[in-house]
């Protein structure tokens, strides 16, 4: 499923003008093949997809690109429907975790023999992973994005504490830091991306196969002990345990009070300067912490990944603009115009000059995706794991809530049965 909030947070460039018609057409007077491909709203800067375009077509003479910008409203559908037919775009970007949802058409091409030209073996794993569905790769990772801690500088500062580097480290300091009339941290208790990182640093997951069946996993000790972190951490502000990180707001709630940190993409200090200017210069990042100094805390890796429809007859042409888009090149330009972080885990040193970026891509080497199955969308519709949350936080059963939330879980990832 497209994750907007991190696109819309990301956004820093300009908008792309919306076109929608697919208008797959083989060629122009002049010879040359065209190579329709279709980009995401606010994935990249205009600046950027006109600098690939020239580039691109200076360097394949024969071929012709035709970039298309879709909307992430209604593109699960559009896609299933291009997939579907007979003169679909030839490239597409697609939300990491639709992937297994597209693959199951069997409309997708498999570039599984391509994964080492396309130097696989240093993609990010919650994009690489995703992409790949009963081990045949589909997706290509285009670009990640995860969230990191952002915190006030001052208010650290003050306190006399430091980045902490464990999990330990970061209650003592978020326990020092909530005093008075600041919040140590600012944490929804819905906010289930967050959660499933702790899920993954026990060692649990959310959901988890057994040949073609799927089963809800959070009544589990791994499962729980990560909740039980979320719980402690949650305690030391003053986030609603019923909501999660859009209700209200959490950038404005940072801008408007004395909090000292809380859990969102890099993209997110922007918003909170220009709502508060005088914080301008007083946010810095860090990585979620691990459970240990040696390794960052796991986090969601949301991003994108880029399919070849396989009723495309330009196949060739369609994987020259992917070998090109997810190549260094322009995976540097991108991350610099845009702030992610890089497909690959080489390429992390592109982006250190942004202090935000930099914790990101840090943090993206231990990035993890949402079950790899095509009902996930089912799941993140319900969302049984935000209720399962707001359970534990005010007291409920920890058990009782999981087995319930398992219960959702395994029906809707199971709906085909």
């Amino acid at each position: 499923m497209p994750h907007r909030p991190l696109a819309l947070v990301l956004a820093l460039g300009l908008a792309l003008t919306a076109t929608t018609a697919c208008g797959n057409d083989p060629g122009d007077a002049g010879g040359r093949q065209q190579i329709t491909v279709w980009l995401m709203k606010d994935s990249a800067t205009e600046d950027f997809v006109s600098r690939f375009e020239t580039s691109f077509e200076d360097d394949h003479p024969d071929l012709d690109l035709d970039i298309q910008v879709q909307e992430w409203n209604g593109i699960a559908q559009k896609v299933t429907s291009a997939l579907a037919g007979t003169d679909p775009p030839d490239v597409i970007e697609v939300g990491n975790t639709q992937v297994a949802q597209y693959a199951a058409s069997g409309g997708v091409t498999d570039l599984t023999d391509r994964r080492a030209e396309l130097k696989g073996e240093d993609w990010i794993p919650g994009l690489a992973e995703p992409g790949a569905v009963d081990g045949r790769q589909y997706g290509i990772p285009f670009y990640a994005a995860n969230r990191v801690v952002i915190y006030r500088t001052d208010l650290f500062q003050a306190a006399g504490v430091t980045p902490p580097k464990t999990r330990d480290e970061w209650l003592a300091a978020t326990e020092q830091l909530d005093r008075g009339d600041a919040q140590g941290i600012y944490l929804p208790g819905q906010n289930w991306y967050v959660l499933a990182g702790f899920v993954w640093d026990e060692g649990g997951d959310l959901a988890t196969r057994s040949g073609d069946r799927w089963s809800g996993s959070l009544n589990t000790p791994e499962a729980l002990a990560g909740a039980d972190f979320y719980r402690r951490l949650q305690a030391l502000g003053d986030g609603p345990k019923d909501s999660d990180e859009s209700r209200p707001q959490q950038t404005d709630v940072v801008a408007a009070g004395q909090v000292a940190q809380f859990i969102a993409v890099p993209g997110a200090a922007k918003l909170v300067e220009q709502a508060n200017p005088e914080l301008a210069g007083k946010l810095g990042f860090f990585p979620i912490p691990g459970k240990t100094a040696a390794a960052p805390g796991a986090v969601f890796t949301g991003g994108s990944d880029l399919i070849i429809p396989l009723a495309s007859p330009r196949q060739e042409g369609a994987y020259e603009v992917v070998e090109a888009l997810t190549g260094e090149t322009w995976q540097v330009e991108l991350a610099k115009a845009m702030n992610y972080v890089p497909n690959r885990t080489g390429l992390a040193g592109a982006v250190g000059d942004d202090p935000g970026a930099a914790a990101m891509a840090a943090a993206a080497v231990n990035g993890h995706a949402t079950p790899n199955s095509p009902n996930w969308a089912a799941v993140e519709a319900r969302n049984p794991i935000k209720e399962f949350l707001t359970e534990v936080l005010t007291g409920s059963d920890p058990g009782a809530a999981a087995a319930e939330a398992d219960r959702v879980i395994t029906r809707a990832l199971n709906s085909d049965e």
